[in-house]
């Protein structure tokens, strides 16, 4: 086995033997929005450092544990925060995870992001389910050797985001009550928050939000054929748009507020998901 499938697959044997539940779901929870894991039933949660080979996430609002619990019947895999390029780390540090996820049997993914608002449509703590992603992040997490048990080699992206799922989402948000959209997210490297001249370009490559992760995660589950669903918090105006100077500390009060119909949408969306697979 190559290197990387060896440690994803040991990973995941770690992670299994700790529970008899055998998840399906995937769900990566961004800034601020970790509290979902909080609402599973039967959980049992497992710090990042204590899983072989998994990074440890170092931003604020990221808890940096896996639960495994469930979802009405479905059982899921909620990741408390990830890793980011920006930490220092690599992109097959980043990726990691998903691949740990793949290896454990996981078919479908959620995952989560607080996100800077490019288009004018939108609105801070409106929700947006992404349909298309702008990659800036200056590389492909998967150059390099490709292992053909992860997957292709060259892979379609046409629909990275699952059609159905975002209609899924659309609707039940719709239904709940929530400001929610659908839009094209670019995702950057960070740490630093983009110029105002940079939001002006990325509106006009067609971004609607703006973030420093997902994108990497996205490829690496696509690689393997995990379906996948995206969801944005916009959890400030990006800059030039807004007057404020941005904080992470607002990005996390964002979040907080938006917490409750957040939880609802994914109770809402993930047995229908899991339905599908």
């Amino acid at each position: 086995m190559s290197d990387t499938y060896s440690k994803a697959q040991t990973a995941a044997d770690f992670i299994l033997a700790k529970t008899t539940l055998r998840p399906r779901i995937g769900v990566v929870l961004g800034s601020g929005l970790g509290s979902f894991a909080d609402e599973l039933a039967d959980p049992i949660a497992i710090p990042f450092q204590e899983i072989p080979g998994f990074p440890r996430s170092t931003a604020e609002g990221h808890a940096g544990r896996l639960v495994i619990g469930n979802v009405g019947n479905v059982a899921i895999a909620a990741m408390q925060g990830r890793v980011h390029l920006y930490e220092g780390y690599k992109f097959e540090d980043v990726i990691f995870p998903m691949r740990v996820m793949g290896r454990m049997g996981i078919k479908g993914t959620v995952l989560t992001n607080a996100a800077g608002g490019i288009s004018e449509k939108l609105e801070q703590g409106c929700l947006v389910i992404l349909n298309d992603h702008i990659n800036l992040q200056g590389a492909n997490p998967l150059v390099g050797p490709n292992d053909s048990r992860f997957g292709l080699r060259f892979f379609d992206m046409g629909n990275a985001y699952h059609p159905p799922w975002r209609q899924l989402a659309l609707r039940e948000a719709t239904r709940i009550g929530i400001n929610v959209h659908e839009g094209v997210y670019v995702a950057v490297p960070g740490p630093s928050y983009e110029t105002p001249a940079e939001i002006r370009a990325f509106r006009v490559l067609g971004g609607d939000v703006v973030g420093m992760s997902t994108v990497p995660e996205v490829i690496a589950a696509r690689h393997m054929e995990i379906k996948v669903l995206a969801i944005s918090c916009v959890t400030n105006l990006a800059a030039g748009i807004g007057s404020d100077p941005l904080n992470h500390q607002e990005v996390l009060e964002v979040g907080m507020r938006v917490r409750d119909g957040f939880v609802a949408l994914l109770k809402a969306v993930i047995p229908q998901m899991a339905a599908e697979l």
